[in-house]
């Protein structure tokens, strides 16, 4: 393939070489654990379903972690099965157990907020017409009406308390300092008790979530046994991490965020464009509809033309136009191009250009900042000598025009949003922020 830009994002389909939805999901690396794989295999090729996945609301936005679940979700639907997206209202308002410590409960107000966020959310990805279309629930429904007694009686009882012990995120909290809560520990009920309401009212016979959440998903496969007498499934995805070891998903610490004010379109696209050549088809499996042939093919490339960065172009657009949309990656490509000299900076709007240059080491000048000032408060030089050597030498740029003056400022350089780029050679790019 050439350098030419992708403009239009794979179609959401199956892929048809596979002989059911359970073989693909398995070769996109989606099943670390399941429920029986045999009876699952003949439930999920059989007739459609009605399948689960819960949400709670510990923050404003979902991140990629919840993609992938809600990316298994539209898989399902893709093969006829019928999805239930639940945002927990309720479950929210407690937070599953952390492994280290106690969570801080946050406001009902913030918890139906964060409802409202979520549900939207994942509103985008997911069909709500045909025969299998989606239909979202909210565990407060029917968590709010219940009173303690009639949870103890009607739903407690089912639940033994050394068998509450052996979770992992429970025993791993009795083994720390902090201890755990009752509130807590109480979390695996309710979460089982979700999947039972939910085969009572929509006949939902399957939940997915990460393996990090079996013991809450096996909560409720055992719950229904117990009390309906009934075998339901339950599928965990792998926690994702990178060929390093490292926690994927996160940036200097910081998550990376489905909400657009989180994280910004440009920094989505350059996060998976800087995918390591170890993890690029991995991601590909799991967060693009590519077809098992058009991976194979861009996992030849890798091996062969690795310079090239095909797999991971291929994976930025299609994730980023999956989230943001087409026009909004577009404008991330462009941006990306033009801080390099590949395009024009002035065609950049204000947000994508803000955006990119958040990216950057940045600093904030007045107009009549010199060129030089900035360099040194930037980090791009280390001493105001060096950058005038810099300048000498026709290696300083400023909004992609060559600077040959060191006396140069910040005067009619302004772009959209009253930023500036600097850059020092051909890559090395910084931030200005003018003020005045």
């Amino acid at each position: 393939m050439s350098d030419t830009p992708l403009t239009v994002p794979h179609p959401q389909q199956n892929d048809s070489s596979f002989a059911d939805i359970w073989d693909e999901l398995n070769y996109r690396g989606l099943v670390h654990v399941s429920t029986d794989a045999t009876a699952l295999h003949e439930v999920l090729a059989g007739p459609p379903i009605t399948f689960y996945c819960g949400f709670d609301p510990t923050a404003a936005s979902l991140h990629l972690g919840n993609l992938v679940q809600i990316l298994v979700m539209r898989r399902l639907q893709l093969a006829g099965h019928r999805p239930l997206g639940l945002v927990g209202g309720s479950t929210g308002l407690i937070g599953d157990p952390r492994p280290t410590a106690e969570r801080t409960l946050n406001t009902r107000e913030t918890v139906a907020e964060w409802v409202g966020n979520l549900r939207a959310q994942i509103e985008r990805f997911l069909s709500f017409e045909g025969d299998n279309a989606a239909r979202m629930v909210n565990n407060l429904d029917w968590t709010a009406p219940l009173s303690a007694i009639d949870f103890l009686r009607e739903i407690g009882k089912h639940f033994r308390v050394g068998t509450m012990l052996k979770k992992d995120a429970v025993s791993a909290r009795l083994n720390s300092e902090a201890g755990i809560s009752y509130t807590e520990f109480s979390y695996q009920i309710l979460q089982g008790m979700d999947f039972l309401e939910l085969y009572r009212s929509y006949g939902c016979v399957l939940q997915t979530g990460g393996s990090d959440q079996w013991g809450n998903l096996t909560s409720g496969t055992d719950l229904i046994h117990r009390a309906e007498q009934v075998s339901v499934h339950a599928i965990g995805t792998p926690l994702i991490t990178n060929s390093d070891g490292t926690k994927f998903g996160k940036s200097e610490g910081n998550a990376i965020w489905l909400d657009a004010e989180l994280t910004s379109p440009y920094a989505f696209y350059q996060f998976w464009l800087n995918t390591d050549d170890a993890d690029v088809i991995a991601r590909l499996k799991i967060f693009t509809f590519l077809s098992r042939a058009e991976i194979e093919r861009l996992e030849t490339a890798v091996a062969e033309a690795p310079f090239r960065r095909e797999a991971q172009r291929t994976l930025a657009f299609e994730v980023t136009s999956l989230v943001h949309g087409v026009a909004a990656t577009e404008a991330a490509i462009s941006a990306a191009a033009a801080l390099f000299g590949q395009g024009e900076l002035a065609d950049l709007d204000a947000a994508t250009l803000g955006a990119a240059i958040g990216e950057l080491p940045n600093t904030r000048v007045s107009t009549g900042t010199t060129v030089i000032e900035a360099l040194v408060s930037t980090g791009l030089v280390a001493s105001s000598s060096e950058a005038r050597r810099a300048i000498a030498q026709g290696g300083v740029y400023l909004n992609n025009e060559k600077v040959s003056d060191d006396t140069a400022d910040f005067t009619g350089a302004v772009l959209a949003g009253g930023f500036a780029v600097l850059r020092r050679g051909k890559k090395t790019l910084a931030g200005v922020a003018i003020e005045g």
